[in-house]
């Protein structure tokens, strides 16, 4: 408050002194008089307000020493509070260290008892999965349909398995191995094998093996755990199989045929086919392949009926010619060569006769004249027999180009994905391979075979024809002496 008194004379004087030359000379007195008293004036009230000012300045001073005394109290109350709480932050922070160990051993434990935790219910999850595979693989629950809703509780994995789970585990694996041992026969749904559901009479053996009687039929039954159904092998078993069955499931033999693999010889049966239905798959060369098979076999069979029938005793038809022939009874060598005008010796053997009275080497030209016109009625279909045993290999190959071919159509259009969709073209080019090589192969041994025997008779026939030339010139010899 003086401080502002004090700028308010200032600022009066200054306005006095401002205006004091405008007065003129003829004021100065006035002027110096009025100044005096304004000066005494702004003196007065400077000094007011420096008292004023002082006294203000006092009370500002004590109220300061005052504030300052309330606040070194409160200091030292707060130092005090502070070594206070240090002393708590302290203690608490030991306090916190042997919390800190406490939770480390505890949170070690805790793991330990999480892994521990965590390994039992990956067993109980694991022996849940193998218990399931085991109700869904047996024949048994075809049969009497147990409940397994509990192990998909127990393999959720956002569901923890309690001891009760437990329990119904180990209640299912007894009865799942109780039941191994039961033959059941007892009436039951089945898919017959025209695709239609009905009932039947089903025998279930342990595990292993599932059997059915209809009305007119029985057979195997194949087992689908996906739908706990059993269906009819495609296959019916053979009659004394069949037999067994009904027999067995009538009580009347105590034998039956048990599938140890568990349905594996039983796919095995109901999946394999028949040469027939092989050769089928082959695609359209096998049919010119069956053709050159059937042709050669028709070549064989007729060569093989040609030789048989023309097979004749050499040595003994040349003895008995020489023998009649010495003794100059022509007539009687070649009657008997008449005898068996269908064989190719005999006909050699009554030419060489009739040219009797030649020249040696006309003789010998005129049997080997009718070598060579037996020749090519015992070589007849030879040379066919072995160009079908060529033809067949290459017909083989084909058959296996085109079923590649169609191969590499289904990969480019349905890829390599599905082994299926390529077996066709594959089964395809194997069984013309197969059936080419299993035509050319006995096609080629008994060409060989039928060669070697038209050789063979050949070369009797030279050898028996130079044996009469010397038979004939000899007698001769004897009639001119």
């Amino acid at each position: 408050m003086h401080r502002s008194g004090i700028v308010n004379a200032v600022t009066l004087l200054l306005v006095f002194l401002l205006f004091l030359p405008v007065s003129g000379v003829l004021a100065h007195d006035m002027r110096a008089v009025k100044v005096k008293e304004t000066r005494a004036l702004l003196e007065k009230r400077a000094s007011d307000e420096k008292e004023q000012a002082v006294e203000e300045s006092r009370k500002a001073r004590a109220a300061i020493l005052n504030d300052r005394k309330q606040l070194e109290k409160r200091l030292a109350r707060l130092r005090e509070l502070n070594r206070t709480l240090r002393g708590e932050v302290k203690a608490l922070e030991k306090e916190a260290a042997t919390l800190s160990q406490k939770e480390k051993a505890v949170s070690t434990e805790l793991a330990h008892a999480e892994d521990v935790v965590h390994d039992l219910v990956g067993v109980v999850r694991l022996n849940a999965k193998d218990i399931k595979a085991l109700v869904e693989q047996n024949l048994q629950t075809g049969l009497f349909q147990p409940d397994t809703g509990f192990l998909d509780d127990i393999l959720d994995e956002a569901k923890f398995p309690g001891m009760d789970d437990v329990r119904s585990m180990v209640e299912l694996l007894k009865a799942q191995i109780n039941q191994t041992g039961w033959v059941v026969v007892r009436d039951g749904l089945m898919v017959g094998r025209d695709g239609r559901e009905t009932t039947g009479r089903i025998l279930v053996v342990g595990p292993f093996t599932a059997a059915y009687t209809l009305s007119e039929e029985a057979g195997f039954l194949s087992y689908a755990p996906s739908g706990r159904r059993f269906y009819a092998a495609a296959r019916v078993p053979a009659s004394g199989v069949r037999a067994a069955i009904r027999d067995y499931m009538e009580g009347k033999t105590d034998d039956i045929f048990v599938d140890i693999s568990r349905g594996g010889a039983l796919r095995e049966f109901t999946c394999s086919r028949s040469l027939w239905e092989k050769i089928r798959n082959g695609g359209p060369v096998v049919w010119p392949i069956l053709g050159v098979l059937v042709a050669g076999l028709f070549i064989i069979a007729e060569r093989s009926l040609f030789l048989l029938r023309s097979r004749l005793d050499s040595d003994s038809l040349v003895s008995r010619i020489e023998e009649l022939v010495l003794d100059g009874r022509w007539d009687s060598a070649i009657e008997m060569c008449s005898q068996f005008k269908g064989k190719p010796l005999a006909r050699e053997m009554l030419a060489g006769l009739k040219a009797k009275g030649l020249p040696r080497e006309d003789l010998e030209n005129a049997l080997q004249e009718a070598i060579l016109g037996e020749i090519p009625a015992m070589e007849r279909f030879l040379s066919a027999l072995g160009m079908l045993a060529a033809i067949a290999p290459l017909l083989g190959l084909l058959g296996t180009v085109t079923g590649m071919i169609n191969t590499f159509h289904v990969i480019t259009m349905y890829g390599t994905g599905d082994p299926r969709l390529m077996s066709a073209g594959i089964s395809e080019a194997l069984v013309t391979t197969m059936l080419g090589l299993s035509t050319a192969i006995p096609l080629l041994i008994a060409n060989s075979l039928l060669g070697g025997v038209v050789e063979r008779r050949i070369a009797d026939m030279e050898e028996k024809g130079i044996a009469l030339v010397n038979v004939i010139l000899r007698a001769g010899s004897r009639q001119v002496q």
